[in-house]
């Protein structure tokens, strides 16, 4: 057995930001997203983490509002505004849900790619529109699928300590050949055909 050392740490934004910054350097991500845009996926995470921020209350329950439900809301907005808001909301549910989530919604049939594609699309009109954070946003849009990955890498526990998730991810590999899951698979000494 591998002995793990523990590192405390301050805050759980603080240890996104570290998580995040080690897969941006185990991936050698290139060029590096930038750091407002790694600002921004560390407070997204730690907000994420209170329910309270996480879940809504919608048909007298609480629970996660499906996106097409939330681009729907957006659609239908009255003011830029508020179209903004739920579009951010639609893509940071897109990001979290798709790197956290990704297997409980394959089993409903929901793909990778709905994530990508709801997710990039709201962040390109946030892009254009939003009132501050355009070139976050504009970023998202472009790399929204290596950055869903890099937050899937940054909350995965250590995957050489636990050979169950170095199946997990080779097994993810196998079903999308996604060049980012290739990378962090190559990082833990794993040969791919």
């Amino acid at each position: 057995m591998t002995a793990q050392s523990l590192h405390a740490v301050p805050s759980l934004l603080e240890f996104f930001q570290h998580r995040l910054a080690r897969e941006v350097e185990v991936q050698g991500c290139k060029p590096p997203p930038a750091e407002e845009t790694l600002w921004y996926l560390c407070d997204m995470l730690d907000r994420f983490s209170r329910s309270e921020h996480l879940f809504d209350y919608f048909d007298g329950r609480y629970g996660v509002r499906p996106l097409a439900l939330i681009y729907g809301d957006a659609l239908a907005a009255g003011d830029d505004r508020q179209r903004c808001l739920l579009l951010q909301r639609l893509g940071e549910l897109a990001l979290f849900l798709g790197a956290f989530l990704r297997e409980r919604y394959r089993r409903w049939g929901i793909r990778r790619d709905y994530f990508i594609g709801m997710g990039s699309g709201a962040y390109e009109y946030l892009a254009e529109h939003a009132p501050a954070n355009r070139a976050v946003f504009e970023e998202l849009t472009q790399r929204f699928a290596a950055l869903l990955e890099l937050i899937s890498a940054a909350g995965e526990p250590d995957p050489e300590y636990d050979a169950r998730r170095v199946m997990a991810l080779y097994s993810r590999w196998l079903h999308s050949h996604d060049p980012t899951i290739a990378t962090r698979l190559r990082a833990l000494g794993i040969v791919l055909a």
